[in-house]
């Protein structure tokens, strides 16, 4: 333990020189930073100028313990509690999917829309929250609704509005099951479990392994089950000219579409991430 340095600079090289399951040097440096900031609240400048560390025997145990989580495919994520989203921290853990970009962009989308409106959401499959915290952050006159199926999930969406000062009401409940429980709706807005089953071999084991599959995974004889009823569901809930937003998966962008028009949405809309993948849908009631 002793040989943990005091050096921000040549902790940064320790930690990448010791995480040995993770080829990609950009992650790698990363998840280093991360590990720095979160233990000594210093940035990405402060370790290029090499700012001495306040190391005591505490943070040296925890970065020998970071490693060893890291090294048997942890989420960084999971180990440090805390996600980015939005440009805040988001309470994580192995109950709820670790927030990522394509979700930012599906938010960005919703903020976008309704810009100087006054409008109410309900999120679906709300996980750790991020949706609705962010847009009830974003936007003070936004009404906000969530659900999830797992008191658990529920627990930290909750942990999340409270951490960013916002009223949001979340509902415990089956969304395959039950109707959404609020009606005069502007926005309905899932990111539902879209990852078929037979995908599963070709997933990296942290997500694998730590991530939760129900989160995750559809049947791979029903990959769109929960467009279908969501989209169904939805029509009951919005008010006329309200809109639904999905996160979708990059081969169902079609298929998405006509159970939106199905359903009776109208220009529906299908958008690239900003890797050029089609991973957005947007209807209108």
């Amino acid at each position: 333990m002793s040989d943990i340095p005091e050096s921000s600079k040549k902790l940064l090289h320790y930690i990448r020189d010791h995480i040995n399951v993770i080829s990609n040097p950009k992650e790698v440096e990363s998840i280093a930073y991360m590990i720095i900031h979160h233990l000594f609240q210093i940035d990405q400048t402060d370790v290029i100028m090499d700012r001495s560390l306040k190391m005591n025997s505490e943070s040296r145990k925890k970065i020998l313990s970071y490693l060893e989580r890291i090294n048997v495919h942890e989420p960084i994520q999971y180990i440090l509690g805390e996600a980015d989203f939005y440009g805040r921290k988001f309470i994580v853990n192995q109950n709820v999917l670790i927030p990522r970009g394509e979700t930012e962009e599906l938010v960005e989308l919703i903020l976008d829309d309704f810009k100087g409106k006054r409008f109410r959401l309900f999120d679906i499959g709300t996980g750790s929250g991020c949706i609705p915290v962010t847009i009830a952050k974003e936007r003070k006159e936004a009404k906000c609704f969530a659900m999830d199926i797992d008191p658990r999930t529920i627990k930290v969406a909750r942990q999340n509005a409270e951490r960013h000062g916002v009223n949001v009401e979340f509902v415990l409940m089956d969304i395959l099951k039950e109707p959404i429980p609020v009606d005069q709706l502007d926005v309905v807005v899932s990111n539902p479990p879209y990852i078929p089953e037979n995908e599963k071999n070709f997933m990296s084991e942290n997500v694998l392994t730590y991530e939760p599959s129900k989160a995750l995974f559809v049947p791979d004889d029903d990959p769109t089950l929960f467009y279908s009823i969501i989209a169904e569901k939805a029509i009951p809930a919005l008010r006329s000219t309200g809109r639904i937003y999905f996160e979708i998966h990059e081969e169902q962008g079609e298929n998405v579409q006509k159970i939106l028009l199905n359903a009776g949405f109208r220009d529906v809309e299908i958008f690239n991430d900003l890797h050029g993948k089609p991973r957005l849908a947007r209807g209108i009631r």
